[in-house]
């Protein structure tokens, strides 16, 4: 019994010290995030331009965010979390960021304990963490305030993955009810979450062993329990501490596991049903004749390899992959090649190293939404992707680096050695990419030196310099990326403002013009083009882009004022004080709007 006391006291004590490890190195590097700006990147549509969120946590907000698709997503926690942030710290950058680093902090440390419940090897399960914690493509999540849905909704998938731990130990309803209402969370924070139920299968092969036949197939079980003296790996003293002995899950059938999960299916169904229509119905789905099925699997196939290898040669990243014009055949067929071997070579070691399998599946399938099948957007592949996925891979390096050590290395002293060189390197090139996220300029110029004929990079620094009073670098930017390209909505739009500053109305109207042609979603444009338009006499015209504003944004308050204005010019007095009423309503602090109210009220009583 004093035996067994001492075992569990020094394991407490383990884990105390990993969890500590992790919070300190964590917040040390990214903690300068606290200096840092918003960027015009998303940013601007979550927070800083977003007249919702700005106005804080209140009942009409709230119900607005259950009920809205904004920004192609049906994601009301996430608008929550950014509203709550305002309510708190008003526009303060630093907080906002503060608080991404808190979630990933946490997300670090469940990974971590719920990894070790499971398998019983803090070293493992802890180092795991810390590359998940450490790891440059990682940044982009951390960094970038409107990914808060990322680190948000991967703190609901660790929770669901924690209650689903603690079910499987014992099975009981209250315990499955956990499972389903973090999963729930999850899935109203980020869609991403809907492939977690096909990992919880994976985690029931290993390390949960719940498969009956993977309960007597799968070798070594002391291969998966943390020895007191070693690394990772250990021997049968471990049972005595470790709550996750297989005795501890009861060996089901296949066939029950699967109806186990028919709650949690329903909800992925539900959540990717309802994700495809907000995004379908925003514009943001790029259909098979702008990028055609055979592109979408080569460029899929090529993005596989290519996280492998931003994971392993974590340099040169950014925030935005142009996606490519032609995918080279050679990379295509060695892509697939790839991934077929490891296909192959994972199953084929399954028995004797579960931990591969496991990993290289949990790879593949948590990036089956993202890969770009369904492509939503225009990039190739993006870092934010990576969050959850390469935590399969953490998973697959960690074990079988640990499990040849133990084979063929019997010094265990050089161990923490090469660990601590190996984090001393992450922590070295992840400082230095968290510095390109200081503010827009630095990010989008990083981006450009990065990546080839990247447009966007150059419209969002054209962005940038207009932010800093630069016209004349915003102006060659933005006719670079219309260089590279030629249709690009965002780029036309931006030149459209910019001409329009100089005086140069014809041409700006007609970058508007290509901008609706090539988004007809953009309400801005449309808005900025029936100004002009009102501005050079062609009432008509501007009046049907007003419209078409409103068609898209019913709570446009400039744009109500200013139909209301060329209404009233016509002799409209009722419809005109309608739009001037809404403008208020919408804006109340909107001066001309109500100037122009109580103008078209006098009006209506001196007709009457």
């Amino acid at each position: 019994m004093i035996r067994k006391n001492a075992i569990i006291n020094r394991l407490w004590d383990r884990k105390s010290m990993i969890c500590l490890f992790l919070v300190l190195m964590t917040f040390a590097i990214f903690y300068r995030l606290s200096g840092y700006d918003f960027v015009n990147f998303d940013d601007d549509l979550y927070v800083t331009a977003n007249s919702r969120v700005q106005k804080g946590l209140n009942m009409e907000n709230i119900v607005w965010a259950f009920s809205t698709t904004d920004i192609a997503n049906w994601h009301p926690l996430t608008w929550l979390s950014h509203m709550l942030d305002v309510q708190l710290w008003g526009m303060n950058s630093g907080r906002h960021h503060l608080v991404n680093v808190f979630f990933h902090i946490t997300n670090a440390l469940l990974l971590f304990l719920t990894l070790n419940r499971m398998t019983g090897a803090p070293w493992c399960s802890g180092f795991v963490a810390v590359l998940f914690a450490l790891h440059p493509i990682n940044v982009e999540s951390v960094a970038w305030v409107a990914e808060r849905k990322n680190v948000l909704s991967t703190f609901f998938w660790m929770m669901t993955m924690w209650s689903y731990c603690q079910y499987a130990e014992k099975p009981v309803r209250v315990k499955y009810l956990a499972v389903i209402l973090f999963f729930m969370l999850g899935l109203m924070t980020k869609p991403m979450l809907v492939t977690l139920p096909f990992v919880l299968l994976l985690l029931d092969y290993w390390p949960l062993k719940r498969f009956r036949f993977a309960a007597a197939s799968v070798s070594g079980q002391s291969h998966f329990k943390a020895d007191i003296k070693s690394h990772c790996i250990g021997n049968s003293h471990q049972s005595d501490v470790s709550s996750s002995d297989s005795s501890a899950f009861q060996n089901r059938s296949f066939l029950s596991l699967i109806r186990e999960k028919i709650p949690l299916f329903v909800l992925s169904a539900f959540s990717c049903g309802v994700t495809y229509l907000s995004q379908d119905a925003s514009g943001a789905v790029r259909s098979l004749e702008v990028i055609p099925l055979t592109s979408r699997i080569a460029n899929a196939l090529v993005s596989y390899v290519g996280y492998v290898g931003k994971m392993i040669y974590p340099l040169k990243l950014a925030v935005f992959y142009p996606y490519p014009a032609i995918i080279p055949g050679w990379r295509i067929a060695g892509a697939g090649s790839i991934l077929i071997t490891m296909c192959y070579l994972s199953w084929k070691i399954r028995v004797k190293h579960p931990y591969v399998l496991i990993g290289w599946f949990w790879y593949l399938g948590t990036l089956i939404p993202v890969i770009g099948l369904v492509q939503v957007g225009s990039q190739a592949m993006a870092d934010r992707h990576a969050y959850i996925p390469l935590i399969g891979l953490f998973i697959a390096g960690v074990w079988s680096v640990s499990e040849f050590l133990k084979v063929y290395l019997s010094r265990y002293k050089l161990i923490p050695i090469v660990a601590t060189l190996l984090i001393g390197i992450l922590f070295m090139i992840t400082w230095k990419q968290i510095g390109y996220w200081k503010n827009s300029a630095t990010l989008f110029q990083h981006t450009i030196d990065v990546t080839t004929d990247n447009y966007l990079a150059r419209n969002n620094l054209g962005n940038a310099m207009v932010h800093l009073g630069k016209n004349d670098e915003a102006y060659q930017h933005y006719a670079e990326a219309l260089r590279i390209k030629p249709h690009d909505a965002n780029a036309h739009y931006n030149m459209g403002i910019l001409l329009t500053t100089k005086g140069k109305l014809d041409e700006a109207i007609g970058h508007y013009k290509a901008a609706i042609r090539s988004n007809p979603y953009l309400k801005k444009a449309y808005y900025n083009l029936g100004t002009i338009l009102q501005q050079k006499g062609s009432n008509a015209e501007a009046i049907i882009n007003f419209l078409y504003a409103l068609r898209l944004d019913s709570r446009f308050a400039e744009a109500h004022n200013n139909l209301g204005v060329l209404l009233a010019q016509q002799g409209k007095i009722n419809e005109a004080a309608a739009h001037f009423l809404m403008a208020v309503s919408l804006k109340t602090n909107y001066i001309a709007a109500i100037k122009n109210l109580q103008k078209a009220r006098s009006d209506m009583r001196r007709i009457d």
